[in-house]
């Protein structure tokens, strides 16, 4: 319903809430790193807040993953001319062996914004698989953990919307509740 005198045509928010208008990406790019479930959500729902994506897979894909169908971008390495002060980086899965490995590399990539899924009442893998791997202290301090909204995500399409919403926050200059208690 619009107020009087306003109309989808006439009313910015009004024009977006009747799918009348779509998000203008400002050049941000979200990367999804290890193909997952998780994954597909996250690049679904951030292409739809106009986000540019991508999918980080060292191991490769094929068709019948879950992200490659909403990934702009498949890579299989975190290549620096790929990344940059626009990327934002989102590990899917903190238990794969390569965790170290593949979070070394985005570091050195010079992305954004770094983040790791994971409960904040479990220990942080990336800890001492970024220290076992020689990497600065204050590279691994660059790694957030946890991310997203703190709404209680179970599903990886919550756990997706509360990291998406995060991000959309943060664009926005908003702060979006990041407090974990």
């Amino acid at each position: 319903m619009t107020s009087a005198g306003s109309t989808p045509d006439s009313d910015p928010a009004c024009a977006v809430a009747h799918g009348a208008a779509t998000v203008a990406g400002d050049g941000r790019r979200l990367v999804a790193v290890f193909d997952s479930p998780v994954a597909a959500h996250l690049l679904h729902f951030a292409r739809d807040c106009g986000f540019g994506t991508a999918l980080l897979e060292p191991r490769g894909v094929d068709s019948a993953t879950h992200a490659v169908s909403y990934a702009d971008d498949v890579l299989s390495t975190a290549d620096p001319d790929r990344f940059g002060a626009l990327t934002d980086v989102v590990v899917t899965d903190h238990d794969r062996p390569e965790l170290g490995e593949v979070l070394r590399d985005v570091l050195g990539a010079q992305p954004r914004w770094i983040g790791v899924m994971g409960s904040p009442r479990h220990p942080a893998p990336h800890r001492p698989a970024l220290r076992a791997l020689g990497v600065p202290d204050d590279m691994v301090e660059r790694v957030h953990r946890p991310i997203g909204l703190n709404i209680g995500s179970r599903t990886p399409a919550e756990i997706a919307l509360a990291t998406v919403a995060g991000l959309v926050a943060d664009r926005r200059g908003r702060p979006g509740g990041f407090a974990f208690d």
